[in-house]
């Protein structure tokens, strides 16, 4: 399965697969990659400030929406294994984010992997707690 099937099949990630629906970015994470996701579950959504979540699936937030969800991807794959303290990575959307390990945790930006190394036919998921913000 490629990581939009893998997130649809694992349950845990109704919302952002909704929003990638939204963002029309399901044809992109279908492909050949390989990409890194840092998807936050549906929880770390729920997290966000009430009317959030709908403002931006809405039709005229479809920029918006995409360079949010751009900026959890990687290109490449990388593994949990692959990951160092303080290593910076460039997302689909251009910019950086930081890579911490602290207390054996992994942290992306200020979000804590939750669920490493879900393995996709076309890369690999790491399930993230909070939906992390370009700037």
């Amino acid at each position: 399965m490629n990581i939009v099937e893998t997130a649809v099949a694992n349950g845990s990630f109704k919302t952002p697969v909704a929003a990638v629906t939204a963002a029309d970015l399901v044809t992109t994470l279908s492909g050949t990659g390989p990409f890194t996701v840092f998807a936050p579950e549906d929880d770390a959504f729920a997290l966000l400030p009430a009317g959030t979540v709908e403002g931006l699936v809405k039709p005229e937030s479809k920029t918006a929406l995409a360079s949010i969800l751009t900026y959890h991807v990687i290109t490449g794959k990388v593994m949990s294994t692959d990951l160092k303290d303080g290593m910076k990575a460039k997302t689909v959307n251009g910019q950086e984010v930081t890579i911490h390990l602290k207390d054996g945790k992994v942290f992306v930006n200020d979000a804590e992997v939750v669920i490493a190394d879900v393995a996709a036919s076309n890369g690999v998921v790491h399930a993230i707690n909070k939906v992390i913000m370009p700037s």
